[in-house]
């Protein structure tokens, strides 16, 4: 089916399903997967066309995932119709105000305060017995994407027989870290351009929270480390440690995690969990531009590559691994692709 053919088919949906053939859809954003999302206005009121194409991103996982949100009392999109036989939801519209351009010197506190309320319900009240577990497996899988599309593909480098035994050694040292902690719902891209301010003064109005199909069992300081070392914004180590410890004060009083998990240990988790998601982030922002055209994803290779290399040179037994990849980086722009697509 062409691009033009799916949205012939996804308009004549949303007109049978909302009875008006005066409707139109306008592109309200699109994410990393196949997925994509169109905006129209019917009766005073805007919606969303989630477009889930079956054979490449099945909805039936965002759908069990949100209601299980919902009924924990998070604010996700409801759903008002659902298509699974052509992959097309209509769904509430939570609107533009994503967080990322919302932050600033005087907002963060307030919006980090809701985003971190709304982690601290989402580990206490949503069980996962029946999710897939984030598991030594998965991570490793995750970690492999590293040499493949950003040292391989971006940086034009096949690592030597030394090299891979330094990544090896580092990876090994992330995945006995993840293993370590305490097993929790995992939202696993729970950041600022998947957190919506909310315009509505109800008490779960902000944030609102999407892109959570791909939520897992995992990590306590997962989703944490999601938060506070975005892909997409920075901020001070000493203010992002701060709020760290805040939050593990919290866990510590919802029983989530025993009292030797001290701020050392917990920070030790945060560190290195964040690490291993940058790790995955830089090779997967690398294959996205390459494999799926999607090339504005280098614009953050940089500020992710800082991530790595500060905290991996943190620790002794990842020095290694920052210094093999600080020397083949170098002086180079990674938000230009020096390696023909």
């Amino acid at each position: 089916m062409t691009s033009t053919d799916r949205a012939n088919e996804r308009l004549a949906w949303l007109r049978r399903t909302l009875g008006d053939d005066r409707l139109t859809l306008e592109s309200a954003s699109s994410d990393a997967s196949f997925r994509s999302y169109w905006r129209t206005h019917h009766d005073g009121r805007s919606w969303i066309v989630m477009d889930s194409p079956p054979a490449l991103e099945d909805p039936a996982p965002w759908l069990a995932i949100g209601r299980r949100l919902a009924d924990a009392g998070l604010h996700v999109p409801a759903v008002h119709e659902a298509d699974f036989a052509l992959g097309f939801l209509l769904i509430e519209d939570l609107g533009t105000r994503t967080y990322l351009p919302e932050l600033n010197e005087g907002s963060v506190e307030q919006l980090y305060g809701a985003a971190l309320d709304a982690l601290l319900r989402i580990q206490t009240r949503m069980g996962t017995a029946d999710l897939a577990q984030y598991d030594r497996a998965f991570l490793a899988r995750e970690l492999a994407i590293l040499p493949e599309w950003f040292l391989g593909r971006h940086l034009g480098v096949t690592p030597d027989d030394d090299e891979l035994e330094t990544l090896e050694e580092a990876f090994g040292v992330l995945l006995d870290s993840a293993l370590a902690q305490p097993t929790v719902f995992v939202h696993r891209d729970f950041h600022s351009r998947n957190l919506l301010v909310i315009d509505d003064d109800t008490p779960l109005a902000s944030p609102g929270i999407i892109d959570f199909q791909g939520a897992l069992a995992g990590p306590i300081a997962y989703d944490l480390a999601s938060l506070l070392r975005d892909c997409y914004i920075a901020w001070p180590r000493e203010r992002v440690e701060a709020w760290v410890e805040a939050y593990r004060e919290r866990l510590h009083g919802a029983g989530l995690i025993e009292d030797e998990v001290d701020t050392a240990t917990f920070l030790r988790w945060f560190d290195l969990i964040g690490l291993q998601r940058h790790l995955k982030v830089l090779g997967i922002f690398c294959r996205l531009a390459y494999r799926d055209g999607k090339r504005g994803y280098l614009a953050d290779l940089p500020r992710v590559f800082d991530y790595v290399i500060d905290i991996a040179g943190s620790y002794p037994e990842l020095q290694p691994m920052a210094d093999l990849l600080a020397r083949h980086v170098g002086d180079r722009d990674l938000t230009t692709h020096p390696v023909p697509a």
